[in-house]
């Protein structure tokens, strides 16, 4: 059953979910706004993919054992990535109910279809909520592919039936990079999200020379940008987190990072 949901706002959206009875959504705790009296309220640890395997994976102490084990390694996944380690689950009894969810950022959300061909990948933070036949995991992006532009990347991954809602800062734009000629170059804090089939890389703002260190140290940049490969659907955003955070500092009174910006900013947290 397709979940209805509609996605409302401007500046600051939130995403109105209608479920029917005994359908179930699940969300990043943190993310909720508000349901229905008739819309239960469960906050678990474990992701749906690990529910399913209580229900139908045996029982016995192999069962509870192999359960436990999943759990541990989910919340270990989500900690290490900095992520939330519950989630809220919600289902409709006794007719249909109404869930609000919402991202911590202004800016825009959006809701994904997965047929079960192709996966989703996010930038962390950006999940709300999802379907329960969504599953929700965690890609790590690291070695050559982040090492060599200085850095690791840890990635939200959605396989499955159904919809998935994200949420991210600014505008959005959806780009195809083989109308560009096959890539597209960006600032590895505008990606929010891309299919399964997009190569995601990272490389150097231009060599070790004078130019290069000029994009690093006064472009604002610093010394990778985020490169995106194939044909599929890619969603940017037009403000970074760190970008938002200056932007504050400054406002505060608080902005130490000089007339450089790039190399030489101060990162948020």
């Amino acid at each position: 059953m397709t979940l209805q949901q509609e996605i409302v706002g401007n500046a600051m959206q939130m995403a109105v979910v209608n479920l029917h009875p005994g359908q179930t959504v699940y969300c990043e705790a943190g993310k909720f706004l508000f349901k229905t009296t008739n819309v239960t309220m469960e906050t678990r640890l474990s992701g749906p993919n690990n529910g399913g395997q209580q229900q139908g994976g045996g029982g016995g102490m192999g069962g509870m054992l192999r359960q436990a084990m999943g759990t541990a390694m989910q919340v270990g996944q989500r900690m290490l990535a900095g992520e939330s380690l519950a989630f809220q689950y919600f289902s409709a009894q006794g007719g249909e109910g109404t869930v609000g969810f919402a991202g911590v950022l202004p800016g825009e959300m959006r809701a994904l279809e997965l047929n079960g061909t192709r996966a989703w990948f996010a930038e962390k933070d950006a999940f709300v909520a999802a379907e329960s036949t969504v599953e929700f995991g965690i890609a790590f992006q690291g070695g050559r592919t982040g090492m060599s532009g200085g850095e690791g990347f840890i990635l939200e991954k959605f396989t499955g039936h159904g919809t998935v809602i994200i949420a991210g800062a600014g505008n959005f734009i959806d780009l195809n990079p083989a109308d560009f000629g096959g890539r597209i170059e960006v600032d590895t804090g505008c990606v929010v999200a891309f299919e399964e089939g997009i190569q995601y890389g990272v490389q150097r703002v231009g060599g070790l020379n004078r130019q290069g260190l000029m994009n690093a140290v006064f472009g604002g940049e610093g010394l990778s940008l985020a490169t995106l490969e194939g044909n599929g659907r890619v969603i940017l955003q037009s403000l970074t987190i760190e970008s938002l955070a200056n932007a504050l500092k400054k406002a505060q009174g608080g902005d130490k990072q000089g007339p450089t910006g790039g190399l030489f900013s101060t990162h948020a947290g």
